[in-house]
């Protein structure tokens, strides 16, 4: 059918979803191409749940979620001002870039990184300004200093990258901001920051204090383990809040993610636990690829990149036939989730056999 639509649509790539586990009989498979937590969650976030969300699913949820904002702003050390839920992170985003950019406007970003970035900044009617990564898939600091321009309205650093898991130190952060006028924002995505373990990396939120145009976005859908409640959050000086609120999705984060959230911040020992028995997960594979020969940037996040250019596909069908699932990016790489050891198991497997076979 032909309609009359705005023409910018046409150049938004559709998001693809990373795929379910392939199914093959006698075999069992797992999903790690979306970065998920493969733990469980804890049962006192699944009892906040049943006890205090489940009756009130015929009710709207507060739209500002405000007991979820003031123990996010206290764990920060701001204000509840400086803080707007979202339904993830990358709604987030979305209110940001909706806020600050439109036509004629410059967004700049690292790419490749997330796959959202293109989408949201293209339906917002922007322009993006892609910069290339550096061949360890870091970010390019002097290209992205060397895009800034009069139409620039955002910048974005995405720390750890994805899908290249690589850090961006505090000392390139810091260039960045010193080169960015100041009534330009500039946005960290910090999707991933809780596994990042490299000692020099930047800590979006010490900037925050020193900054005044800074915005942090975080999300309860890695670390936390609440990918399917949709609940993210962003810390940004109080006016750019009250205009992120503005064009915001209205009551986009359910009564069932703000208490799931809230039970989670409760148990933080927990969590914590888990998250570093993913990291030495992903430090037991990397560990293992590399006595196979394998070498690719040290990876600070949930997941790992195998740089694997022209053969990207035809390693991605070896990943399937062994019951995996990966993100795979036609022509350039695959982006691997730390999953269960069993499935780590299975990857460190395959790639011996992709070695073998000359990758």
């Amino acid at each position: 059918m032909t309609y009359k639509h705005r023409a910018i649509i046409d150049s938004i790539p559709g998001y693809k979803q990373g795929k379910p586990a392939p199914v093959t009989q006698g075999q069992r498979s797992f999903k790690i191409s979306s970065n998920e937590n493969p733990f469980e969650p804890l049962p006192s976030v699944v009892k906040a749940i049943e006890q205090q969300a489940l009756g009130t699913i015929n009710r709207y949820p507060d739209m500002r979620g405000w007991e979820l904002v003031e123990r996010l702003a206290a764990m920060d050390g701001v204000e509840p001002e400086n803080v707007v839920l979202g339904c993830g992170s990358s709604e987030v985003i979305t209110q940001l870039v909706s806020l600050v950019a439109g036509p004629g406007d410059e967004v700049i970003y690292p790419w490749r990184s997330f796959e959202a970035y293109p989408i949201i900044v293209a339906g917002a009617g922007a322009s993006s300004v892609q910069v290339p990564n550096l061949p360890d898939g870091s970010h390019d600091i002097d290209g992205i200093i060397g895009a800034l321009n009069e139409h620039t309205r955002l910048v974005i650093l995405n720390n750890p990258n994805n899908p290249t898991a690589t850090s961006l130190s505090d000392a390139d952060a810091r260039r960045v901001m010193e080169a960015v006028p100041s009534d330009v924002l500039v946005l960290f995505d910090e999707a991933y920051f809780q596994f990042n373990t490299e000692p020099n990396t930047n800590v979006a939120m010490d900037l925050f204090r020193e900054y005044p145009n800074i915005v942090v976005a975080h999300t309860f859908s890695k670390a936390y383990g609440l990918a399917g409640l949709r609940v993210g959050y962003g810390v940004a000086p109080a006016d750019v809040i009250d205009g992120m609120r503005k064009v915001s999705l209205p009551f986009a984060v359910s009564d069932v993610a703000q208490r799931a959230a809230k039970a989670s911040l409760d148990v933080s020992v927990e969590l914590g636990e888990r998250v570093q028995a993913i990291i030495a997960e992903r430090d037991r594979v990397v560990a293992a690829l590399r006595s196979q020969g394998w070498d690719f940037a040290e990876p600070y996040a949930n997941f790992f990149w195998l740089a694997l250019g022209e053969r990207t596909d035809e390693a991605a069908a070896i990943f399937t036939q062994a019951g995996l699932s990966v993100r795979v990016f036609s022509g350039e790489g695959i982006r691997i989730t730390i999953g269960e050891p069993e499935a780590n198991d299975t990857v460190i497997d395959v790639c011996q056999q992709l070695k073998t076979q000359g990758f």
